[in-house]
């Protein structure tokens, strides 16, 4: 097979992957949200109701959900790449330079996956789509 041949072939399913890109970052987030909130998945460290973590976990649940479902996807990944960025800064970057040793790479990717989303959106296969009348059949 070609790589043009593999090219088309493969592009027919971009809506398909950066919906399940959309929904599993979404809901991964969502679980760093729940943590801090909910104390579930379980952890040995929940923050006190309005400090800067509690707020972020609101941050992740919330917007991870909005994401994940697709619904206002630009607005809501706006939102959650600046509190990546925040988050690394604050917290990661004091600790070393290389996010390899400060513990920061998750924010990093999540921080770029969800600025790529504010510019792409949800895809056809979100509930943003279904608004719009656009929803993959």
């Amino acid at each position: 097979m070609s790589s043009a041949n593999l090219d088309t072939g493969l592009a027919r399913y971009t809506p398909i992957v950066l919906s399940l890109l959309r929904l599993v970052a979404g809901l991964l987030f969502m679980e760093h949200g729940m943590q801090k909130l909910f104390g579930f998945p379980p952890t040995d460290h929940m923050p006190e109701m309005l400090t800067i973590a509690w707020f972020a976990g609101i941050i992740e649940f919330v917007g991870g959900l909005l994401i994940a479902l697709g619904l206002f996807t630009r607005a809501a990944a706006f939102i959650c790449s600046g509190e990546m960025a925040f988050a690394y800064f604050m917290a990661h970057f004091p600790r070393a330079f290389f996010p390899a040793l400060n513990g920061g790479d998750a924010a990093i990717l999540y921080c770029f996956l969800f600025f790529f989303l504010v510019f792409i959106g949800g895809g056809s296969i979100s509930l943003d789509a279904k608004l719009r009348g656009k929803a993959a059949a």
